[in-house]
């Protein structure tokens, strides 16, 4: 009975642990704080920099695979830059000025597909 019980506690201290996991993650990094978020399964979603409670600096998304599917710069909670997007047969570049699209070039295999 006690081994019973011992197999039943091991797999319930299991279930906690990785329902835990799933949860954010915040830790402190010189004047930021890096969030690390999870997916329903455990995998990395999201890591990014909060800057004063903003999105601040380089963040990168992935899918529930842990594929990277997004990359791109905040500057004080804002869109700048270049933005990359993945999908399974394109990449697409996203220019952010103040926050909005100003050009989109998409890419495949063989080159440029489109700029808009």
């Amino acid at each position: 009975m006690k081994k019973i019980a011992l197999v039943f506690a091991f797999i319930f201290s299991i279930a906690i642990v990785n329902a835990q996991s799933t949860k954010p993650v915040f830790e402190k990094a010189d004047n930021k704080v890096k969030a690390t978020y999870f997916h329903s399964n455990g995998e990395v979603a999201q890591v990014g920099h909060f800057l004063n409670g903003k999105l601040h600096g380089e963040w990168t998304m992935f899918n529930e695979e842990g594929k990277k599917i997004a990359t791109g710069n905040y500057t004080e909670g804002k869109k700048t830059g270049k933005w990359f997007f993945w999908n399974k047969t394109e990449l697409n570049e996203v220019d952010y000025k103040n926050s909005k699209i100003a050009n989109v070039t998409k890419w495949n295999n063989e080159g440029t597909l489109v700029v808009n």
